[in-house]
């Protein structure tokens, strides 16, 4: 998984830093995972944009994630390592042992042929799918539940991962990709390694036409509106803004918007690094 420079040809080529994916080894997905994947232009259900700067975009269709690995005590072979146009990460094809196909987030480190399994007993290799309380100290896991059997919910993103630091009753340690140290519940899945696609924080677009594939807008600051459309905004010239704040009038920096008494507060040990 590497990125490439390319030959400054035309002008959006000059600063352009695109992935190889030479990891990649299908182009076509599998045909009974794929659902269609609608566009709402940041409009609600009565047409009102309730969002800003979305909009356009290439045509998608989503991919089925399997990210509850409740196949227990089933092996699965990896049969490909494909593109995903609705996430950073790599997915890869697994066909378990009884016939059925499932697409998992393909780990760093998987490769086509490899034999991965999940559950009780399953050994802490990369890919397997394991509870909080049979992973080893230390080691580095992704695709992390929050609540038993709801699916994986944290460390899902291009190159990210956490790891186990501590044991307390039937509660774990984790820290997140973000520096955070939170207890999760010993008997949640995670699976062993880290995401694929570790390079994507090192892509360059090239040119603002990449941003609209991606079905983004052009973004305005909010420094160049009128007052009435930003609290930022008006001034004679080029003003500064004031206190750096959101278009609602929220603070942007150093203001804690968590709610203090959140029940969560409690799973908390640690919080992350500013």
């Amino acid at each position: 998984m590497a990125v490439k420079k390319l030959k400054p040809s035309t002008p959006g080529q000059r600063h352009k830093v695109a992935a190889t994916f030479e990891e990649i080894t299908s182009a076509t997905p599998e045909k009974s995972l794929l659902k269609g994947k609608g566009k709402s232009g940041g409009r609600n259900n009565s047409g009102k944009m309730t969002m800003r700067y979305i909009g356009g975009g290439h045509k998608r269709r989503y991919r089925s994630i399997d990210f509850k690995r409740d196949k227990h005590g089933v092996p699965a072979k990896v049969a490909t390592v494909e593109y995903d146009p609705n996430r950073s990460a790599r997915i890869a094809l697994v066909v378990y042992a009884d016939g059925e196909k499932r697409y998992i987030i393909a780990p760093k480190g998987l490769t086509v042929g490899q034999t991965i399994n999940a559950g009780k007993g399953a050994e802490p290799e990369v890919g397997n799918a394991l509870y909080l309380s049979e992973i080893p100290m230390g080691s580095l896991i992704h695709n992390i539940e929050l609540r038993p059997q709801q699916g994986a919910k944290l460390a899902r993103s291009a190159g990210s991962y956490a790891q186990l630091v501590s044991r307390e009753g039937k509660y774990v340690g984790v820290k997140m990709p973000s520096g955070e140290v939170r207890l999760i519940l010993s008997s949640c899945l995670a699976t062993i390694g880290m995401v694929s696609n570790s390079d994507h924080s090192l892509e360059r677009s090239g040119k603002a036409g990449k941003s609209r594939w991606l079905g983004r807008r052009p973004r305005v600051r909010g420094v160049v509106m009128n007052p009435v459309d930003h609290p930022m905004g008006g001034g004679e010239g080029r003003s500064s803004g004031g206190h750096p704040r959101s278009r609602k009038g929220i603070p942007a920096k150093g203001y804690k918007t968590r709610t203090p008494k959140k029940p969560s507060n409690k799973y908390i040990i640690e919080r992350r690094k500013k």
